[in-house]
């Protein structure tokens, strides 16, 4: 079981993105508004909780970086070591000091704000209290971007350290890089550490499990040791010795006796020498790899003395080869129960006050006497006669279920019979059908066997009647003139379903609200729908000739009139009837010039060929009549466009927009809550 968990930590913000956070969610859960109507209270209550909130904010968020690292005091050992060698303790320790520190500070901060807005008299000094108190709190956040982004790097590198628990049992395999001992990981457990021929590939402990007696063991690979003192160790190399250090485990000490991996025999035994003072209260097995190279007994003399000498320090001495995976089990259950047999010494060692606790916890239970009769032992006669041997008395041993399974096709092939075991007043009732009752009746009873004879007759019957109308007895016959169609007909069958289409997208597209109502005054005047009206209503024809001669002239861009269609008089021609009679002399003077150009000769031509025919003279050269050059007229048309283009590229409604959208962090993109809600969606 894992007592620490370190991939739970909360990711921590830079101080940037911290303040984002805060500010932004103030702005979020706090009131915006406040009306000419408030009173000075209020406001003061306003501003108030704005600064309120905002402490509370960064105080929880700083309590939750302080809650969720591990405190060094409170951690196992091995997890303390490892931290100062990995991070620097007085480093972690200062780190989280001055984030403590910052909270105490925007707590005061907070607390003299609020004091002073209780004297606020007037909603500018409220304001400007405010934003000085949310100024400071910022800037003592600014000033904490180092610690927030030590802290930070710090919780990456604990969340992809391997889960170790210090109360597990436990393999510890050492010895100088490149003898072998991720190679001997990667066969006894599922882990995949990285093997390579050159030193120190493993730079970190690796973690793999494993299963022995049904229990689970944690196999724990250390980068490789080198002999030097342990001032001149690297992190690297200290991580393997705060492993063997704190770990209750079984030490494998790994000896190359090929020499292949840069070291020879003698090295290694000073370096077992030299590490020897971190495996006591351990038992430690010496395991001699790479014997496929080289056999135990073909060393020298001299390399086998040394290497006994080294094994009369140890428990044991195995070889392995990770070649052809030879020694690998008898290493591995060696070492499995030398810890098991130093576990059990561990608690019995500690006294006999221990012995007697367990002594206690322990309660045999003898049955009283009730009575002075005497009850001798009974033994059936089958069981003396099978302790006896005579099996010739014996009948037969019943075949079992497991048995017949295994003779008749194994697991999923084998169907137990389960009614032969069935007791019932007559054996051959075992197999009978079992009758399906329903609602007290028994189904067979409404069954007719002949069931399908019958629905064959059926079948066969409407065959036959299918075939009489087909043959015109007494039925349709489809194929005559009067069931014919033709391409005609069949064209104005396909437009009205067409049609009908049509219609139906109609009536739904109205339905909908997502497209622009058209006001009535918009709307297009159907003249030819009023005159047939007017006639329907009796209004004479002289009438309606004389309002048809008096209604609204149209006229051309070029200032000529022309003639008045009935569908034509309508909201635009009408306002730009309105135009021409509201134009000045000179705006009329302008464009009669710009009709009376020589397109072809003229930039302005070009540019008059680019309107579009629904665009009026007036609306583009109307706002540029006081210009005399045409050229120059051209040019102010072209700036004014790009100037739009501009306006309409920022989203401004005119040059006098001043908006300025919010640009909220990437995180905050959720919408304002509205209150009494967590949901963040």
């Amino acid at each position: 079981m894992v007592i620490y968990n370190f991939k739970q930590i909360t990711p921590i913000p830079n101080a940037q993105e911290f303040m984002d956070i805060v500010l932004s969610r103030t702005q979020r859960k706090t009131p915006t508004e406040i009306h000419h109507q408030f009173k000075i209270s209020r406001i003061r209550r306003f501003y108030m909780r704005k600064v309120k909130f905002c402490q509370q904010s960064i105080h929880d968020k700083l309590t939750t970086i302080l809650t969720e690292f591990p405190r060094l005091g409170d951690v196992h050992p091995f997890y303390e070591d490892l931290m100062n060698v990995l991070y620097d303790k007085d480093h972690y320790k200062l780190a989280l000091g001055q984030l403590s520190s910052c909270k105490t500070v925007v707590d005061a901060i907070a607390r003299d704000y609020v004091r002073l807005l209780k004297y606020g008299d007037s909603l500018y000094r409220c304001k400007q209290l405010k934003r000085a108190a949310l100024g400071r709190m910022m800037t003592v956040l600014k000033k904490q971007n180092s610690s927030l982004v030590y802290l930070e790097q710090v919780r990456q590198h604990l969340a992809r350290l391997p889960s170790i628990d210090p109360s597990s049992r436990t393999l510890i395999l050492c010895g100088y890089p490149n003898v072998g001992k991720s190679s001997f990981m990667n066969n006894m457990t599922r882990a995949e550490v990285d093997v390579q021929p050159y030193p120190f590939t493993t730079k970190s402990l690796f973690v793999g499990h494993m299963e022995y007696r049904y229990l689970k063991w944690q196999l724990i690979d250390t980068p490789g040791i080198l002999d030097h003192p342990l001032e001149q160790r690297n992190t690297i190399e200290m991580q393997s010795i705060t492993a063997m250090a704190h770990l209750r485990s079984t030490i494998l000490y790994l000896v190359d006796v090929s020499e292949t991996c840069g070291y020879n025999i003698i090295q290694q035994c000073d370096l077992f020498k030299n590490i020897k003072p971190l495996f006591t209260g351990k038992p430690v097995l010496l395991v001699l790899t790479k014997i496929d190279l080289i056999k135990y007994e073909d060393l020298p003399q001299e390399k086998k003395d040394l290497l006994q000498s080294i094994a009369d320090q140890c428990d044991d001495m195995l070889g392995i080869s990770n070649v052809d995976k030879s020694g690998l089990n008898e290493v591995k259950l060696r070492a499995c129960d030398l810890l098991l047999q130093h576990r059990v010494e561990a608690k019995m060692s500690q006294g006999k006050k221990s012995v007697e606790n367990i002594l206690n916890r322990i309660h045999l239970a003898q049955p009283l006497k009730r009575d002075e009769k005497v009850r001798d032992v009974f033994i059936p006669e089958s069981v003396l006669l099978k302790q006896s041997g005579s099996s010739e008395d014996m009948e037969d041993e019943r075949v079992t279920e497991k048995q017949l399974e295994n003779m008749n096709g194994g697991a999923g092939v084998y169907q137990p019979d389960y009614r032969k075991n069935y007791t019932l007043r007559n054996e051959e009732w075992k197999y009978d059908i079992v009758p399906e009752i329903m609602d007290g009746k028994n189904i067979a009873d409404y069954v007719d066997p002949e069931i399908e004879r019958r629905l064959e007759e059926l079948e066969r019957e409407e065959e036959e009647r299918l075939k009489e109308e087909a043959g015109y007895e007494g039925g349709i016959n489809y194929a005559d003139e009067d069931f014919h169609v033709s391409s005609d007909e069949e064209r104005d069958y396909d437009r009205i379903v067409e049609k009908k289409a049509i219609m139906a997208l109609k009536q739904r597209l109205n339905k909908t609200p997502n497209h622009t109502s058209i006001t009535r005054k918009d709307k297009p005047i159907d003249i030819n729908g009023i005159v047939t009206e007017l006639k329907d209503r009796g209004v004479p024809e002289e009438a309606l000739e004389r309002a048809r001669s008096s209604s609204v002239a149209r006229t051309t861009s070029s200032g000529r009139p022309r003639s008045v269609k009935v569908d034509d008089v309508g909201p635009r021609a009408r306002s730009e009837s309105r135009m021409m009679r509201n134009r000045s002399a000179s705006e009329k003077r302008a464009a009669q010039e710009y009709e009376e150009l020589d397109e072809d000769d003229t930039v302005l031509g070009k540019r008059k060929r680019a309107l579009t025919p629904h665009n009026p003279l007036t609306d583009t050269i109307g706002h540029y009549g006081g210009i005399k050059d045409p050229k120059q007229q051209v040019k102010a048309i072209k700036i004014g466009t790009k100037k739009v283009k501009a306006l309409h590229r920022s989203g401004k409604k005119s040059e006098s927009d001043r908006v300025v959208f919010d640009l909220k962090p990437k995180h905050l993109f959720c919408g304002k809550m509205s209150n009494g809600t967590r949901d963040r969606r």
